[in-house]
């Protein structure tokens, strides 16, 4: 056990305790929200006041004003738990967040959720509380600020130039996405990038020492950072610490702050019993008392909130950055445009006529192959159009056809627009939610859609935050072959399906594959899975207004012959099995339905014009689990797909054993229709 980390000693205060009333605002606030909302975690916030009054009073540049004044520092609370915290931070500095809000921490419906959430408390740049996301985020943030200022500024004129805050305890370090996001950001030495940890050595369930006993400091100095150790309660020694780790232009820096967690509270300061519940009214009595905090609850003296005011600094600074991009307009008035509109996150004005012809150009060529190919061809003929895409594959890139060929990486030029991530599917998704919050870019993050597991949670959270964020997944199926089931995804498709706001895309040949690419890219208000193949598809001829219903996620790709008596619905490689059963059948359609959920927001006209509820005789076709289509076939439908794991032999042949075949998709119909 390292005692230099995660020892108990007292640190020494100076001033006193109760002579520090600004930190202990902070205290008060979390102390009393917890208490009111009966739930909550006041250990972490009253642990880290005196480094969060030092860092928001002292060194954070912020305007309160406009929370979106794009050249601000950015904050992030990792150890999300910790929530009043920032929202006491976010009171305090002069955001709109009242004491009303406060007293409404926890309940539904308010600006103070229970974990920090980015859309719903203005200064709350992404949300957290999954332990570690918080500081995979923060990287993105650094990469970003550090790619975009080298693709900007100019001449001493620093217009992309701020630093990345971000606090973190000892669950975000245990968590294993801070060994990939951390190994990577001293890889990439993000100098701007600022950590400090709460190295306070509890958890929920005790002492960490019986399950945390890493040297962090050499941890991290392993990775490639700059560490300072600092009592977390010397207001003299945090600044100073922080000072050191921003003139450190290389490095990372990560200050690892000895403190007490509840400090304040004079019998469970220390204990778990201060992490995760309200203290107690009794216990609080004592805690003011050991503060010297004699105002009732949620009362904050004029005096301290002028001593915690950052309008007026915050305007000032954010005039002085006017100023100087004032002055880089008059030089450079195209580059200064373009900031300007990869920051709104407007496309270019030529985007939707160039993706159409190009869209119209594969229509045209009609080739035969992989989509996973067509999705590298749609990237070259869009990359160079779009500055602001910023790609990345996680060790996969000549398995994923991530890397076009205006790709430049960032390791090798920080203006470049490719990340090379390495085997780091939580981390690099993490990191592209960061970044696509940061502004300025489109990220896009690959693998293999059967490793989107290890990238689960920051899947979710890139819809839960409604990202822009591109998930490109290949290697779709069993269609895969020889690697084997515990590479050929079955159940994949559908989880992600159940994800709200997610889109999913699984296109069928080069057509599907570039209009699935085109509205990921100009969708604004969520992510998109686009789902490719390994192997070839046959290419799909369509008429211009078929052409046009591809864009509605699902459409009749082939009309029936006569009367109307059953549909075949697939996606992706099962389209070529569905048009083979269709030549042999009387009375079919089918319908190709590359994206489920956006084929859902359409109109309730459209979706009976393509699947007409009369037609009960319908069956589905896709080489993943059964489950997720029976919402379209109904209960007397039939689903042919997977309803097992898969098996290692060529694709052709697990086709045939799993019974997904042309033969088994004519069979379905023929019983239904009798």
């Amino acid at each position: 056990m390292n005692q230099s980390t995660h020892s108990h000693s007292q640190p020494v205060f100076n001033p006193p305790l109760n002579q520090r009333p600004l930190a202990n605002a902070i205290r008060a606030l979390a102390m009393d929200a917890v208490q009111k909302a009966n739930s909550g975690h006041p250990g972490a916030p009253m642990g880290m006041a005196d480094i969060a009054e030092v860092l928001w009073r002292q060194i954070l540049r912020h305007n309160p004003s406009n929370p979106d004044w794009v050249n601000r520092d950015r904050f992030v609370l990792s150890n999300g738990h910790g929530s009043m915290l920032q929202y006491a931070l976010l009171h305090l500095t002069g955001y709109d967040v009242s004491i009303e809000d406060i007293k409404q921490f926890r309940q539904l419906h308010s600006k103070t959720p229970g974990h920090p959430e980015y859309g719903y408390t203005v200064g709350v740049e992404t949300t957290t509380g999954p332990l570690g996301q918080g500081i995979a985020n923060a990287v993105g943030f650094a990469v970003a600020e550090k790619t975009l200022a080298a693709q900007f500024n100019r001449d001493g004129l620093a217009v992309v130039d701020h630093f990345t805050y971000c606090f973190l305890g000892d669950g975000c370090l245990m968590e294993g996405i801070s060994h990939e996001v951390c190994s990577l950001a001293g890889t990439l030495q993000l100098g701007k990038l600022i950590a400090f940890y709460d190295d306070n050595g509890i958890s929920i369930d005790g002492e960490v020492e019986g399950w945390f006993s890493d040297d962090t400091q050499k941890r991290f100095e392993s990775y490639g950072w700059h560490v300072i150790k600092v009592d977390g309660h010397d207001a003299h020694a945090i600044r100073e610490a922080t000072l050191a780790a921003q003139a450190e232009s290389a490095k990372p820096s990560l200050i690892i702050c000895k403190t007490i967690i509840g400090l304040g509270s004079p019998n469970k300061q220390g204990k778990e019993e201060s992490h995760g519940a309200p203290l107690g009214a009794a216990e609080i009595l004592l805690a003011r008392e050991e503060l010297g905090w004699t105002d009732d609850a949620f009362v904050i003296s004029d005096e301290i909130y002028e001593a915690w005011d950052g309008k007026a600094k915050g305007a000032a600074l954010e005039q002085h950055w006017d100023s100087v991009f004032d002055i880089y307009q008059s030089r450079y008035p195209e580059l200064a445009a373009e900031l300007k509109r990869r920051l709104s996150g407007t496309l270019p004005a030529d985007f939707e006529e160039k993706a159409n012809a190009f869209i119209a150009d594969c229509n045209e060529k009609a080739e035969t192959i992989a989509s996973r190919k067509a999705s590298l061809n749609t990237l070259s003929a869009l990359g160079p159009i779009l500055p602001e895409l910023l790609g990345g594959s996680a060790d996969l890139a000549g398995s994923n056809f991530t890397i076009w060929k205006g790709c430049e990486g960032i390791q090798d030029n920080p203006a470049g627009n490719y990340i090379h991530y390495g085997v780091r599917e939580f981390g690099m998704t993490a990191m592209a939610n960061g970044i696509a919050l940061h502004g300025g870019f489109i990220p896009y993050v690959a693998t293999f859609l059967i490793f989107m597991e290890y990238a689960r949670n920051a899947v979710r959270m890139s819809a839960l935050m409604k990202q822009r964020v591109i998930h490109v997944y290949t290697h779709d199926s069993i269609g895969l072959g020889e690697d084997g089931p515990t590479h050929q995804p079955i159940e994949q498709i559908a989880s992600l399906r159940g994800t709200p706001n997610l889109h999913l895309w699984r296109p069928a040949d080069t057509v599907e594959s570039a209009v699935a690419w085109k509205l990921a890219l100009q969708r604004q208000d969520g992510p998109t899975a686009l789902i490719f193949s390994r192997q070839n598809l046959p290419f799909q001829t369509r008429s211009v207004a078929q052409l046009a219903d591809v864009a509605k996620g699902g459409y009749v790709l082939a009309a029936e012959k006569g009367v109307l008596k059953a549909i075949i619905i697939a996606t992706g490689s099962e389209i070529a099995l569905a048009m083979e059963a269709h030549a042999q059948l009387d009375g079919v359609r089918v319908v190709s339905m590359p994206s489920c959920e956006v084929f859902i927001e359409q109109s309730a006209e459209y979706r009976e014009s393509v699947l007409p509820s009369a037609v009960r005789a319908r069956v589905a076709v896709e080489a993943a689990h059964v489950d997720y289509w029976w919402k379209f076939v109904g209960l007397d439908g039939r689903v042919i797909g997977m309803r097992s794991f898969g098996e290692s032999a060529p694709a052709g042949k697990l086709y045939e054993h799993f019974g997904i075949t042309t033969q088994a998709v004519v069979d379905a119909v023929n019983e239904l229709v009798g």
